[in-house]
């Protein structure tokens, strides 16, 4: 049986070039399963908006991207980080092709509202067109995503990598959705929690035991869920045993979230 899975990269574990080489290597090894990359890139937009002197904004944990900021966002994900991550893989032997949420109309946008408030141009996507990312797949290249989308007018709007990666794992039909981060996992005190129901994630948010960034990527996992994705893992990148343990249904790696 085919896998395919859909890795949100992030983490600390892939800022150097041997996360991507182990990667590589653990790709190679399970040429069964198929892998679509999206990615984020946080801390360089940051450092960008920062060298330029533009103030860096969040409301409830959401970058707010003004007009004049959108060049920098889109050119730091679309080109600088989208670039490295393709580049570092295919010198590990891994054809890549390298998109965005705005190659093919991948992810059409329109500008995200919450209770009111409103975030400049950040986009919620409200339609995703997975025929690139298919065709790639079927030629054996790994698609590298950037989040960076457009609305039905094509302006280009900034879009939660969390999410994007949530929606496209939907609409490929993945059979997992991987979140790598910097934490094994949902703690509980000392201990990482290795699988919970989306009930026992929606109460232990309502506790208060799943709080602060933890609680955006759980809304990401529960729409991926929620749209018929059988597993969702919350973990960090170890090595190539990282890889072996999320293909193996019956034990997975950090927290697995199921329906």
């Amino acid at each position: 049986m085919t896998l395919r899975m859909l890795l949100k990269i992030g983490g600390r574990a892939f800022e150097a070039e041997d996360g991507f080489r182990d990667l590589a290597e653990a790709l190679k090894s399970h040429p069964d399963t198929q892998v679509i990359i999206v990615h984020g890139g946080g801390k360089e937009i940051s450092n960008a908006l920062k060298a330029a002197r533009r103030p860096t904004v969040f409301i409830d944990g959401i970058r707010v991207t003004q007009a004049e900021d959108m060049e920098i966002v889109e050119a730091v994900l679309s080109e600088t980080v989208n670039r490295r991550i393709a580049s570092r893989l295919e010198a590990s032997g891994i054809p890549c092709r390298r998109m965005s949420g705005k190659t093919g109309g991948l992810f059409r946008v329109k500008p995200l509202k919450r209770q009111g408030k409103a975030f400049g141009y950040v986009g919620e996507i409200h339609q995703v067109n997975a025929g690139g990312v298919s065709d790639a797949l079927e030629q054996g290249q790994v698609p590298v995503i950037s989040p960076i989308s457009a609305d039905e007018n094509g302006e280009s709007y900034n879009v939660n990598a969390d999410t994007a990666a949530a929606a496209l794992a939907v609409a490929t039909q993945c059979t997992d959705l991987v979140y790598l981060t910097d934490v094994p996992g949902v703690c509980v005190g000392n201990q990482t929690c290795e699988s919970l129901s989306v009930r026992e994630a929606r109460q232990m948010i309502a506790d208060g035991i799943i709080a602060g960034g933890m609680v955006a990527k759980m809304e990401s996992a529960f729409e991926a869920i929620n749209g018929e994705v059988p597993r969702v893992h919350i973990t960090c990148w170890d090595g190539p045993q990282t890889f072996d343990r999320l293909r193996d249904p019956l034990s997975g790696t950090g927290t697995v979230l199921k329906k």
